[in-house]
């Protein structure tokens, strides 16, 4: 008998930079079902983390495939507040965390580059936008995210590493970092280490 996809449902603020990129991963991934949850709320990691943990919460009596079925809270620190308490309050709750710091951008430039300037979103975006001149921060902020699948793995290597210099820093997800890497290693099925719990 063929085992069901395993799935995935993703809680994430962004309405075009994040979504985008999980609707290109999931076309990229056979084995996994991508859900997106687009919160309205955009940019509070505490609202983020409250959906995704009633989404986790089971309603009823659950078939024993659902047991590998995972929730991802998908946010950014930038300047949000309850940023560690909505990180915590996942961790309890069983709801993984893709967070980046300053932003989810971050995380795409890693699919070009290594990135290792803090300078907070703008210059985030800024630099994102000097690699890929189709983004624009201040309109819609559309890119192809197909063109970065061939590239996901190097972007992977390149924010575990990352993580790793922060956490030789004694600040594991200062900036610039990401764990997204750990959300898209176990959409495809080579999931990484558990990341560091505290900022």
């Amino acid at each position: 008998m063929r085992e069901p996809k395993r799935k995935f449902t993703i809680v994430c603020e962004g309405r075009n930079t994040e979504p985008d990129y999980f609707r290109a991963l999931q076309a990229a991934v056979r084995d996994a079902l991508v859900e997106l949850v687009i919160e309205p709320a955009a940019g509070v990691p505490m609202t983020i983390a409250l959906r995704a943990i009633d989404i986790r919460r089971p309603s009823g009596k659950r078939a024993s495939y659902e047991d590998n079925d995972e929730v991802w809270a998908v946010f950014d620190r930038d300047t949000h507040p309850k940023f560690n308490e909505a990180v915590n309050l996942c961790e309890t709750k069983h709801v993984g965390v893709a967070r980046s710091n300053p932003c989810f951008e971050m995380w795409l430039i890693l699919h070009y580059t290594d990135f290792d300037r803090p300078g907070g979103h703008r210059a985030v975006q800024a630099h994102l936008q000097a690699i890929c001149p189709e983004y624009d921060p201040t309109r819609a902020k559309r890119l192809d995210c197909v063109l970065l699948m061939d590239q996901r793995a190097v972007a992977e290597r390149r924010a575990e590493r990352q993580l790793v210099d922060r956490e030789a820093e004694g600040n594991p997800f200062g900036e610039p970092s990401t764990t997204v890497f750990m959300l898209t290693k176990a959409i495809t099925g080579n999931p990484t280490r558990k990341g560091p719990t505290r900022r």
